[in-house]
């Protein structure tokens, strides 16, 4: 799977880099079959905490999964973006089992 991280407005460091494509590597492993995910990584500016966002597009074969979510931090809204890709994938793999 092929990882296409975009940062606007901001310089990200290489250690949010490694960590992105990390978590989404883990993806894989329900799914064998991503061609590749674009990763947006926005600051909002706002007064609030949680002006953190991630925007995640999976591309699949036949369709393409679309997540985004916002926290305090890049890192914790990773993971809340690969937990809901994770539940999706899992979901689109029961309805292709139950097809053959």
């Amino acid at each position: 799977m092929k990882v296409n991280i975009q940062t606007p407005n901001f310089a990200a460091k290489d250690e949010l880099l490694a960590f992105v494509e990390g978590r989404l590597s883990k993806l894989e492993q329900f799914y064998d079959r991503i061609i590749f995910a674009d990763v947006f990584l926005k600051v909002q500016k706002t007064s609030e905490k949680e002006n953190k966002i991630v925007e995640v597009l999976l591309s699949i074969p036949g369709d393409d999964m679309m997540v985004k979510k916002e926290a305090k931090s890049f890192e914790e809204a990773i993971d809340d973006v690969v937990k809901a890709l994770e539940r999706q994938l899992k979901k689109r793999k029961q309805k292709q089992k139950a097809y053959l």
